[in-house]
């Protein structure tokens, strides 16, 4: 990581990865200059891109995480992965990890835990049952561990968000050091079962030392917003004589890339397609051969015009 011809010390990355860890923002070294990219790491308009930092974060996180967590041999060598864009990832027991854009992972299984640190945005697991070797999720100190089932789990700046799917889990919020029970098989006093179909929100900014702080809630969802939640997840879209707004609108629901209508009498235009909700520019190449559609594309938005209009 550096910046123009001057190289951050390493005692700065990693107050900055502490940082991003917990959910905050990094926070600028003092002294330094602006940040510039290096290395060939993408920009928007001269300035970092957000995806390229968190990219270069996760990596960065991952060495020192290694360092201070060394494998044994007999342990799997611990990956950090980042997604520019929704990414499914199989993992080596069969669980399944979705990530969404933005979210860094750093995966450490050993032969007693399977364990997964979420450094930031939102991944959603599928566990592969192994009762001998429990699938565990840290993210800001909050532990969420299962044996085989399904949940999601978001980091934001201030909270920690845990929706069950499938099954049960147990979540735990992070304890003071003098807090913590001497038994270790002594299950927290804090943690919660969260069932399918609940929620559990919490607070990073709570102090969660026992009797300070109330105890966790979870609380049910239904069906819609569970599908409002997982949204980002893409699934098939299939459109029978649907008018172009209505796909627009279904597409935009999906996707971080927006697609606009330009010209208004492209509201009513049929449309018969069926696509993956995360492939509007697929999509928008099929209008544009078929339907006589231009396409114009302004950073994260893609907008709509008749072929023959100005």
């Amino acid at each position: 990581l550096a910046q123009r011809d001057q190289y951050l010390p390493l005692k700065v990355i990693k107050e900055n990865l502490d940082a991003l860890d917990r959910g905050l923002q990094p926070a600028p070294a003092g002294g330094l200059p602006a940040p510039r990219p290096t290395l060939g790491l993408a920009t928007v308009d001269g300035e970092f891109a957000p995806a390229a930092f968190a990219a270069a974060a996760c990596v960065a996180l991952a060495f020192f995480l290694n360092r201070e967590t060394r494998p044994s041999s007999a342990t799997a060598s611990a990956t950090p992965t980042v997604a520019t864009g929704y990414e499914k990832r199989l993992l080596d027991d069969g669980s399944v990890l979705e990530l969404n854009r933005g979210a860094c992972v750093f995966v450490a299984y050993t032969p007693t835990e399977r364990r997964v640190r979420l450094l930031s945005g939102e991944v959603h697991f599928t566990v592969a049952k192994n009762p001998a070797r429990p699938f565990i999720v840290s993210a800001a100190g909050v532990e969420t561990r299962a044996v085989g089932t399904a949940f999601n789990v978001r980091l934001a700046a201030a909270v920690v968000e845990v929706l069950v799917t499938e099954g049960r889990v147990q979540v735990t919020p992070s304890l003071a050091p003098d807090a913590r029970s001497s038994d270790p098989l002594a299950p927290p006093e804090t943690a919660a079962l969260v069932s399918r179909g609940e929620r559990v929100t919490i607070s990073l900014a709570a102090d969660r030392t026992p009797g300070t702080s109330p105890p966790l809630a979870p609380i049910a969802v239904t069906a819609a917003e569970i599908a409002r939640t997982l949204a980002w997840q893409p699934r098939l879209l299939e459109f029978s004589s649907a008018p172009l707004a209505q796909v627009v609108a279904e597409f935009n629901r999906h996707n971080t890339l927006q697609l606009s209508l330009a010209d208004p009498d492209l509201a009513s235009l049929p449309v018969t397609a069926s696509f993956r909700s995360d492939n509007a520019e697929g999509f928008v190449r099929l209008l544009e051969a078929t339907a006589g559609v231009r396409a114009e594309r302004r950073r994260d938005t893609i907008l709509l015009r008749r072929a023959n209009s100005p």
